[in-house]
């Protein structure tokens, strides 16, 4: 319930009728805006004496003490002037120029008085110019007021002081437009770049708001489309006020044209005020009229609808005006006339209301004397009730405003009180007033509600923004890429998805170079020049979107981790390169980065960001990598399958994945590389007494997820048995920071047998402690050992850090047979190539002296493959100068043929052939002796495609 805020006794019933009668009318204003009269309360005995008269004041006093304190605009008004003009005017500006009484404790903000303030600077300006002509008359008066117009900026009184700090103020309120937008920049900004910039920016703008705000306030650019000159130059009151000037013509889109209006217009108010000035009756008559219209005009827009302030809805009471003593010569009868003459003039209904007492000798009549009113049938009697007077009132309305019963006033809501119902005391009535409620509208756009949401907005922004920078690898406030992520924290934290925005960069600060002719040529620039590439397909082309997916990111300190993704990303590109350039193919190729995370181990999260941008990018034809065997290689080719994309795989080796009806690999399984490996291991069997080996393996839940070593694992103790050594246990060993072999290289070497031959089911990482402990183990460093392992080796230098142990011979598969294929001439192609990517100065030549494809730029055949994985992908998507979709790409695959790759042909044939027939091409590799010097010496091999199958006689040892 409301708060009490007023209470007091009524003095007689008089003082009752009329206080309740004003509550009604400021109370109900909320409910349906009831026209507002002007109230004129009056004894009705003509021969009532002063002590009548203080009574009647005494009303109107207390109904303004009622209304005080309860958040109503009020004003009291004293007429004081030298004459009735000059005090009705001097009440007008009262009430437009200094604070009303309740600025401290109102519903809303203070009222704003615009066009007063305009006509204010006109009074000023002429003022000053009729003060310096020293009353003789000047033919140029008009110009010389307006340059003074100019001077004052069209603005009377400006005030001076901390003007700076206050426009500052004024410009950051939240519930302003200019502030709004100032806190919607610092949000959007905070979540776009860095704090520290954020705040530069925001004092930048916090100073250009103050200026902006300063000059809004003290200069008059655009003038013509402030509200106040929209109504000077449109008002109809000044059109025939102005007649001998041109005063029509305002337009929005004509700042010339309206100025002249403008202009016209003021030069009429200021001969018009000049005249009033000098005693000119009608001209002070005008005056004081458009002095209250401008100041109806703007409590009428300080109460205006669809306002985006919604002030409407936080203003439910009226202003209200109190007059305790209107008479002709304070000017407060002449202000009632001229509300009243211009209420009648215009169609708008303001929300002034105003009670006045006038002394009972006064007749409250028109300014020039107009004939009385005459009673008609039905009027209401003196005795009448102030509730029906006004219900009267209110219907007389429209009559009382027609040519016809001109004589009254037709807003004046005349009360005569009798004097018995002034003297009769009537204590026993309690007046009481309660305190204004603020509506929901306040509080939903109040100061402290916006200041609050705006700064729950600005923490809401930061907190969303941080949360997507810490999800998305660009993830600013707006414009956000959801199809990279971070994965992982502290050290772990690396980029995961698909870059599909030109801010997600995986290689970005990774200087790892390609090896041999290749040096120079970082991650970073391989990455770049395929977006350049990108870049380069032309609107209106045909292509296709391959998707490469590899291990593009590592530690730090591990970067040589991410050479396979180095490497193959640069065999994508050669392709990319060829049919988009040289070959100019009817399809272009663009292509996708996807990063796998390090070491593959997060292949499930790219591969489901794979499928997000597939499903929005129907260019997508399918996946080229994916080359290393974890334990979720097999989902994530599911997955893809789903999907309906392809997958053209690499160097992954795994002999599950082939039985995938999407899955396409280049690389000769396990089973395949150990069979070949098999005709090597049975002769060297063949020469020795009980041959006798043993595998050596990686541990199974390291937490790498390496599902290589495990099939490497089978497969050679597969192969071993067929090759007819007797098998030993199989020793695992341990990953804590690096190959932990040393305990198990102990159990091999002391054991009651010691091994002739060792299958080594690791990765090349793990090859220098291998060849470390082999040499230096007592029991194995003076037995002569042959060591049989995978096409991981093919990646392996084999430099200082990669001894091979005088009494070793290792024996492993590649990764593809380079001197087996067709294609010789790619070799120095994409050399040349990738020179133009070199930085100036920094070119390296190819090896001499050796095969082209022995330079470590080729050697580990990762980029050959990535290069025969994309030109197949290509050659199935790729239809007759119009691209396929990724379902009819997945079925050409099986049909592709292609003849002049560097390995040889590359074809998927649905008819699966045994082992001993594989299609894939691969080389078995002798490496004999220690460091640098470790010779490299092809045992046998198959180029890729249908070639007779390898046999013991084409494999010496």
């Amino acid at each position: 319930m409301a708060r009490e805020v007023w209470q007091e006794s009524a003095d007689n019933e008089a003082a009752s009728a009329v206080f309740h009668l004003m509550q009604q009318l400021i109370d109900r204003y909320r409910v349906n805006r009831p026209v507002m009269p002007l109230v004129v309360a009056q004894a009705a005995d003509a021969g009532a004496g002063p002590e009548i008269d203080a009574r009647v004041e005494r009303v109107v006093h207390q109904v303004h003490q009622a209304n005080e304190l309860r958040r109503v605009p009020v004003r009291l008004l004293d007429g004081a002037g030298a004459t009735p003009y000059e005090a009705a005017l001097a009440m007008v500006r009262t009430l437009s120029e200094k604070p009303w009484e309740t600025r401290e404790n109102t519903q809303y903000k203070n009222f704003s008085f615009p066009r007063s303030r305009l006509l204010g600077a006109i009074e000023q300006a002429t003022a000053t110019v009729v003060e310096q002509s020293d009353g003789n008359p000047v033919a140029d008066r008009d110009e010389r007021i307006l340059e003074q117009l100019s001077r004052l900026r069209w603005r009377s009184g400006r005030p001076r002081g901390s003007r700076p700090w206050l426009a500052l103020r004024q410009s950051v309120r939240p519930e302003t437009f200019a502030g709004a937008l100032f806190i919607t920049l610092v949000s959007v900004l905070l979540g776009e770049i860095d704090w520290l910039l954020t705040a530069l920016v925001g004092a930048l703008a916090l100073m250009g708001l103050a200026v902006m705000g300063l000059a809004r306030r003290t200069a008059p650019p655009l003038l013509w489309l402030r509200r106040a000159s929209r109504w000077f130059a449109t008002t109809s009151s000044l059109a025939a006020s102005s007649t001998g000037y041109p005063s029509d013509g305002w337009s929005w889109f004509s700042p010339s044209g309206s100025w002249r209006v403008i202009r016209a217009r003021a030069a009429a108010v200021a001969e018009r005020v000049a005249d009033a000035g000098a005693g000119d009756e009608h001209a002070r008559q005008f005056h004081l009229e458009l002095r209250v219209q401008a100041l109806l005009e703007d409590l009428r827009h300080n109460y205006r609808p669809h306002s985006l302030d919604w002030r409407r809805s936080k203003r439910t009471v009226p202003p209200v005006v109190f007059l305790p003593r209107a008479t002709q010569d304070n000017g407060g009868i002449l202000l009632i006339n001229a509300i009243n003459n211009v209420r009648s003039r215009r169609s708008e209904v303001d929300p002034l209301l105003l009670l006045a007492s006038l002394p009972a000798s006064e007749i409250m009549r028109h300014t020039p004397p107009l004939p009385p009113e005459r009673p008609g049938p039905g009027a209401p009697s003196a005795s009448s009730g102030a509730r029906a007077r006004y219900e009267r009132w209110v219907d007389d309305l429209s009559l009382g405003q027609s040519p016809v019963a001109a004589a009254t006033l037709a807003w004046v809501l005349l009360l005569p009180l009798s004097t018995e119902k002034l003297t009769h005391e009537h204590a026993h009535a309690q007046l009481v007033t309660h305190r204004v409620r603020r509506t929901w509208a306040w509080w939903a756009m109040s100061r402290a509600t916006i200041a609050v949401a705006v700064v729950g907005s600005l923490l809401g922004a930061f907190l969303w923004a941080e949360h997507w920078r810490d999800t998305y690898c660009h993830g600013p406030l707006t414009g956000r890429n959801t199809d990279a992520i971070w994965a992982g924290k502290g050290d772990d934290r690396e980029c995961v998805g698909v870059a599909t925005a030109p801010e997600v960069l995986f290689a970005q600060g990774n200087d790892l170079e390609l090896n041999g002719a290749g040096k120079g040529i970082t991650f970073e620039r391989i990455e770049q020049a395929i977006r350049e590439e990108n870049d380069g397909i032309k609107a209106g082309d045909a292509y296709v979107t391959i998707v490469y997916a590899g291990p593009l990111t590592a530690p730090e300190d591990e970067r040589e981790a991410t050479r396979k993704g180095l490497e193959e990303l640069t065999g994508v590109y050669l392709r990319q390169q060829e049919l988009n350039g040289p070959l100019e193919s009817p399809v272009k190729v663009r292509v996708l980065t996807a990063n796998a995370g390090a070491d593959m181990l997060r292949q499930l999260t790219a591969v489901r960001k794979i499928i997000e941008v597939a499903r929005r990018d129907p260019t997508v034809v399918g996946v080229v990598g994916l080359g290393r065997n974890t334990e979720e290689s097999v989902q994530a080719t599911e997955l893809l399958r789903e999907a309906g994309l392809p997958l053209v795989n690499t160097t992954n080796s795994s002999d599950v994945l082939p039985g995938r009806s999407n899955y396409f690999g280049l690389a000769a399984t396990d089973r395949e590389q150990t069979y070949a490996l098999g005709l090597v291991a049975r002769q060297i069997a063949e020469g020795l007494d009980r041959p006798h080996a043993v595998v050596l393996s990686r541990k199974k839940g390291n937490g790498d997820l390496d599902q290589y070593t495990v099939e490497q694992q089978k497969a050679g103790e597969e192969m071993l048995r067929k090759a007819n050594f007797s098998l030993g246990e199989n020793v695992e060993y341990d990953l804590a920071g690096g190959a932990s072999l040393s305990t198990p290289l102990k159990t091999i070497c002391r054991a009651p047998r010691v091994p002739d031959a060792l299958y080594f089911a690791g990765r090349v990482e793990d090859v220098p402690a291998l060849m470390e402990g082999l040499s230096a183990t007592t029991g194995c460093s003076d037995r002569r050992m042959t060591v049989f392992t995978g096409d991981d080796l093919t990646k392996g230098t084999f430099d200082n850090s990669t001894s091979i142990a005088t009494n070793v011979t290792l024996y492993h598969s590649s990764l593809a047979p380079l001197d087996r294929g067709k294609n010789l001439g790619f070799y120095p192609n994409a050399h040349g190539t990738l020179r133009r990517l070199a930085p100036d100065g920094e070119s390296t030549a190819l090896a001499s002296g050796r095969p082209v494809y022995e330079d470590g730029l080729f050697a580990s055949g990762q980029t050959v493959i990535a290069y025969s994985a994309a030109a197949a992908l290509h050659d199935a998507a790729a239809g007759e100068k119009k691209q396929r979709s990724a379902a009819e790409t997945w079925a050409t695959l099986h049909k592709v043929e292609l003849n002049n790759m560097p390995t040889g042909t590359i074809s998927f044939s649905t008819d699966r052939p045994s082992v001993e027939d594989n299609v894939h091409g691969l080389n078995i590799v002798k490496v004999v002796l220690p460091g640098p010097s470790a010779k490299r010496t092809i045992v046998c091999g198959k180029p890729a495609g249908v070639a007779p199958p390898l046999t013991a006689k084409d494999c010496k040892p």
